[in-house]
């Protein structure tokens, strides 16, 4: 399945392929305070629909993702980083795919504010 989103004004834009069968919601400091249900995908399955000039780049701690958001609206949709194997990855703001019903998602916690 193709799902389709965007950040709140509509400045950045993408499309991503698969189904979704749980999302993280982790503790630490940056996603807690951004409300983050996080979608995991190989970083191929998302594609961008507006122009790349239009993401915002906010890197913490280890620098080793890069947490994308809209500079005119302020929403984050998705960040990118690589999982443990070195592959690449997209996480996905599962708030920001308006045909996803988040009540009928897993929710799995994760403790990133210990690490």
């Amino acid at each position: 399945m193709t799902h389709h989103g965007s950040c709140h004004c509509g400045r950045i834009a993408f499309e991503v392929d698969g189904d979704i069968g749980q999302v993280v919601e982790c503790n630490c400091s940056h996603c807690s305070r951004k409300g983050y249900l996080l979608w995991f995908v190989p970083r191929d399955r998302l594609r961008l629909t507006t122009p790349e000039a239009n993401l915002g780049t906010y890197e913490f701690n280890k620098r080793v993702i890069e947490h994308h958001f809209c500079t005119t609206c302020g929403c984050a949709p998705f960040g990118f980083g690589v999982d443990r194997s070195g592959a690449a990855t997209a996480a996905v703001n599962v708030r920001c795919l308006p045909d996803v019903d988040l009540a009928e998602l897993k929710v799995v916690p994760f403790d990133g504010k210990s690490r």
